[in-house]
């Protein structure tokens, strides 16, 4: 039996000593548990604030690198062909990332992560065997802590720790900490892109307004064309855009402007609808999507004019039951982010909205062009009942007066105002016919309405409308030699402009009067040194052939001046 001396005897010293330093470790440890919570609390609140994708990744591996007490971190986005397409490093200098060189794409560790997402914790990185070390001019980095980022089941990307602070490895706590943050995470990154692409509706929204507002306005097809090229590469952060119609004699489509990079290349042509990228789209009616437009399977056709170009997507201007009035089609620089379902799924409104526009268009020129008809008929009808008539009544006026004008000179002088008088009733009936001519076919139009033609066909060619101005009695006086050879001499102009001139504003002067002048000037490069272009040879001899002249020379104010002019009474 223990005696009551014996039970109340102190504990040793020695022993109570380690009891009072473990509970001062457990409190520690305690603590520091605290400390950390609260440290990832508030990681979690601060990515969760971010509603900008690119602020978001770049807090989440700063985050990231803080709570596990790492020396360097970094946030790698996979890409659709499962490789890295964003790579966000922390803890090196921008001359670092200068001297080692191009970015990881998913090799090595950073690929075994990609190929199997879970986490991934070396005490060695050199130990893994899908190590392949480092490229020249990297830090060292010794241990390895990787996780992945899911967002709704799907992984977006993988966060990656190196190098431990204090020379130790990760330990388990380090990787709960790391994995927690990746969750919240994906819920961060999640948000910042459903608040990038609501961001983006709404501009595509602003800008179908703006389309519409233009087309009330009254402005023109090729103007809301361009407007709408602009918006839909600004928007979609685009390098090359493109804008295709169909021809309606062959079903072909051609290009009717291009904008950005290599446009120069897609200008003009003419591409069928089978073995083209853009013929995809109108052929199906739907939204075709590329991850890279060089080596896209469907190009079957047409010259090499991809190069330095990567992600494209094209759209059909209409429906298959309205009909395809044209296609848009965007392209991204070679090693840009692809267009996702997000970017291009407003396309097809977007292409709606130009469908519309181009309607709206064609109908308000048929409207004008009735009204322009009736006019024709006013002005015509007015010409016969009112002004020849009238012209008549005082040629027989004078006539009958003669007989009372005894001096022999002022005779002569009425007689001559008589011939003009006739002179004038002949030229308003020339008149009178030209303008109730009907647009049945080229060879029954005027001259006027041919050259007219002429001008809106090479509006696709150069990208915007030249000017056209006409004086004189064109439909009247020109013989119909001269007027096809000034027909075609327009469109040899307005042809070589569109391909060599590199100007943004072009005007054309038709004027008839003893001779038919035709003037063509551009605000471009002017003609090449040491001579002209050989096409020009071609309207040098269809002025010569008819007994008329041809110029060309550089404006002094720059770009170039054509004039072509041909008698049109025999000399």
């Amino acid at each position: 039996m223990v005696s009551a001396s014996e039970s109340s005897a102190p504990v040793p010293k020695l022993r109570l000593d380690e009891l009072l330093e473990e509970l001062q470790a457990r409190l520690d440890a305690a603590r520091g548990t605290r400390d950390r919570v609260h440290s990832l609390l508030e990681a979690v609140l601060a990515v969760g604030r971010d509603l900008e994708l690119a602020q978001a990744l770049q807090h989440i591996v700063e985050a990231a690198v803080t709570l596990v007490d790492a020396e360097y971190g970094a946030l790698g986005v996979i890409g659709e062909d499962q490789r890295l397409s964003r790579f966000i490093p922390v803890g090196v200098t921008d001359g670092q990332v200068e001297l080692i060189g191009a970015l990881p794409s998913g090799h090595g560790i950073l690929g075994e992560l990609i190929r199997r997402p879970e986490p991934l914790r070396l005490t060695r990185l050199s130990d893994h065997p899908a190590s392949h070390g480092f490229p020249a001019n990297h830090p060292p980095m010794r241990s390895f802590l990787g996780v992945p980022i899911r967002i709704r089941g799907k992984v977006f990307g993988n966060l990656y720790l190196t190098e431990k602070r204090g020379g130790g490895g990760f330990d388990a706590e380090d990787e709960s900490v790391l994995a927690t943050l990746a969750v919240a995470a994906g819920v961060a990154i999640d948000n910042a892109r459903l608040y990038a692409r609501a961001r983006q509706r709404q501009r595509w929204l602003e800008a179908s307004a703006e389309v519409t507002s233009s087309l009330l306005s009254g402005s023109g097809e090729q103007e809301v064309l361009n407007l709408l090229l602009a918006r839909g590469s600004e928007i979609a952060g685009a390098d090359l855009a493109v804008v295709a119609v169909p021809r309606p004699d062959t079903g072909e489509l051609e290009v009717r402007i291009a904008v950005g990079l290599g446009a120069e290349e897609h200008r003009a042509l003419v591409l069928p609808v089978e073995g083209s990228f853009m013929g995809a789209a109108a052929r199906t009616v739907g939204l075709v999507v590329s991850p890279d437009v060089r080596k896209d399977p469907r190009i079957t056709v047409g010259p090499r004019r991809w190069e330095g170009l990567g992600p494209a997507v094209a759209v059909p201007i209409g429906t298959a039951e309205r009909g395809i009035r044209g296609v848009l089609m965007l392209a991204r620089a070679a090693g840009a982010p692809l267009f996702d379902e997000g970017e291009s799924g407003p396309l097809l409104g977007f292409a709606g909205q130009a469908a519309v526009a181009m309607e709206l268009a064609e109908r308000r020129r048929d409207s004008e062009q009735v009204t322009l008809l009736k006019e024709r008929d006013r002005i015509a009808r007015d010409l016969h009942d009112l002004a020849i008539q009238r012209l008549f009544a005082t040629g027989m006026t004078l006539q009958g007066a003669t007989r009372f004008i005894e001096h022999p000179e002022a005779t002569e002088r009425v007689l001559r105002a008589i011939d003009d008088l006739d002179e004038t009733a002949r030229t308003i009936r020339a008149t009178i016919f030209g303008l109730r001519l009907r647009e049945t076919g080229p060879a029954a139009s005027g001259l006027r309405a041919r050259l007219a033609d002429v001008v809106e066909h090479a509006a696709r060619a150069l990208g915007f409308t030249p000017a056209l101005r006409m004086s004189g009695l064109l439909d009247a006086t020109v013989p119909t030699e001269i007027a096809d050879a000034a027909v075609a001499v327009l469109e040899e102009a307005l042809s070589n402009a569109a391909r060599h001139a590199k100007a943004d504003t072009v005007e054309a002067t038709v004027t008839a009067g003893t001779d038919l002048t035709l003037a063509v000037t551009d605000n471009g490069v002017g003609l090449p040194e040491g001579g002209r272009r050989s096409g020009l040879a071609n309207l040098a001899d269809r002025a010569t052939v008819l007994g008329g002249t041809f110029a060309a020379r550089t404006r002094s104010e720059g770009g170039t001046e054509l004039v072509w002019r041909v008698p049109l009474t025999p000399s």
